[in-house]
């Protein structure tokens, strides 16, 4: 008893210093990062002050596939200014450095540009006061920390879906960025597409009449992973990579590889794609503020898919996205995509897609005095605009929040195989304390932080 309460006592010291470390980390590094410094957004207008320009100095957290396509939209519009990269894995940021100062040497006309610095700590940018804003590309379990972390910085933030790994993470970043007044815009860019706000305005609008059901099509749940170790490469710091989750030696099937396909890092495809399908099935619906009451896994007899139950009685079911035989009112064009099906008809949006029975649902045009949905310019023109105007983007925090809980609930339904229920007001999984467990999750340290 005497060691235990002494490993107790340890670790809470433990803690402490971290949460300490932290705090004067982001308040000492900016005078040691060796990095040119810009005039902040903020002193130029952002929040109420009079601006000479409206240029928003901005970093990239993560620079795999998807964080070189969002700061290449993002250094695309001309009130953006990319300053700094980061990234644990060294040769991935070099080489995103080097083409990202190529680009604005040719944007700018000029032989040499080197106004976009390499780093390899994500404290360091949220130390700089030259940054206001960071946009988020991390892996899934990366997502919370610096994000939480960011808007206790006072930066605004851009971050990848699926929001969070976990629904407490997801809460917690609500918190934070409703807490210090931040620009959250999740990565949710179909909310900014056309054709899938034309569907969720006619489901709004009752043109198919009632809705009964919703089926969504995307992959799987992730699993657990048992890969063996492998060298790690030059330059990679594994150790950061791995961060909050459980340690496992290094695999490059994990990175640069397919890393949604292991639960201490995402949710599988249910949080992947799925968090692009569920959103929509979720704004269609009207229920961005809540989320359904029931989950069931498939068994075989009564709920042949995962069947989520809404408290009006909406069923929303997932199907694998290569499924024929699925229950739909119609064969599926293919692919993944959402299918809202009313008492007078249906609707099937996907990318570059929309199918409606009456058919000329799909072309019809909703007039102005009808219910309408929010209308973005473009994703990421919209988290512009927002931090400019200080208003809540198209896919704000609380939306990407409830959005992915709903993909973390049919994560969890299907690793127990049982049955759940969910409060959604509460955000709480009630009667089954081992389904609750997987709400949250323990956090290596020293990143137990938020």
């Amino acid at each position: 008893a005497p060691m235990k309460r002494k490993n107790q006592a340890a670790r809470q010291q433990t803690v402490r210093v971290d949460r300490l470390t932290r705090r004067t980390f982001l308040k000492g590094a900016a005078a040691t990062f060796a990095a040119p410094m810009f005039v902040p957004g903020r002193a130029l207008g952002l929040d109420g002050a009079t601006a000479a320009n409206s240029r928003i100095v901005y970093a990239q957290i993560g620079c795999g596939s998807q964080g070189k396509d969002d700061s290449g939209n993002l250094i695309g519009i001309d009130d953006m200014q990319l300053v700094a990269i980061c990234d644990v894995d060294r040769r991935h940021c070099d080489e995103m450095v080097v083409d990202f100062n190529k680009r604005y040497a040719q944007k700018n006309k000029q032989a040499e540009y080197t106004g976009v610095q390499a780093c390899h700590d994500f404290r360091e940018i949220l130390a700089r006061p030259d940054i206001d804003a960071v946009a988020i590309a991390t892996p899934d379990h990366w997502h919370a920390i610096p994000a939480v972390l960011a808007a206790e910085a006072g930066k605004d933030i851009y971050c990848q879906k699926p929001m969070s790994l976990t629904i407490r993470d997801g809460r917690r970043m609500v918190n934070a960025v409703r807490r210090f007044g931040r620009v959250f815009q999740t990565g949710s860019q179909q909310r900014s597409s056309f054709t899938f706000r034309h569907a969720c305005e006619l489901v709004r609008n009752n043109y198919i009449g009632q809705i009964k059901e919703v089926f969504v099509r995307v992959g799987g749940p992730s699993s657990e992973c048992f890969l063996p170790a492998e060298p790690v490469p030059e330059g990679m710091d594994w150790d950061f990579w791995i961060g909050p989750a459980p340690w496992r030696p290094y695999n490059h099937s994990i990175h640069p590889g397919a890393f949604r396909s292991y639960r201490d890092y995402s949710g599988g495809g249910m949080t992947d794609w799925g968090a692009h399908h569920f959103d929509i099935a979720q704004w269609g619906l009207g229920m961005d503020n809540s989320g359904p009451v029931e989950i069931f896994p498939p068994d075989g007899k009564e709920h042949k898919h995962l069947t989520y139950v809404y408290a009006n009685g909406v069923r929303l079911y997932h199907v694998p996205g290569d499924t024929k035989d699925a229950g739909f009112p119609m064969t599926p064009q293919g692919g993944d995509g959402v299918t809202f099906v009313g008492e007078k008809g249906w609707i099937e949006v996907d990318r570059g897609h929309i199918r409606t029975s009456p058919e000329a649902l799909a072309t019809i045009t909703i007039s102005s005095n009808e219910q309408r949905v929010y209308r973005s310019p473009g994703h990421y023109r919209d988290w512009v605009n927002c931090i400019k105007n200080r208003q809540r983007p198209i896919c704000d925090v609380e939306i990407g929040c409830r959005s992915v809980s709903v993909c973390h609930l049919g994560n969890i339904a299907y690793w127990l195989n049982r049955p759940l229920k969910w409060d959604p007001k509460a955000e709480q999984i009630i009667g089954d304390d081992e389904a609750a467990r997987w709400v949250d999750r323990p956090k290596r340290e020293p990143w137990n932080i938020i």
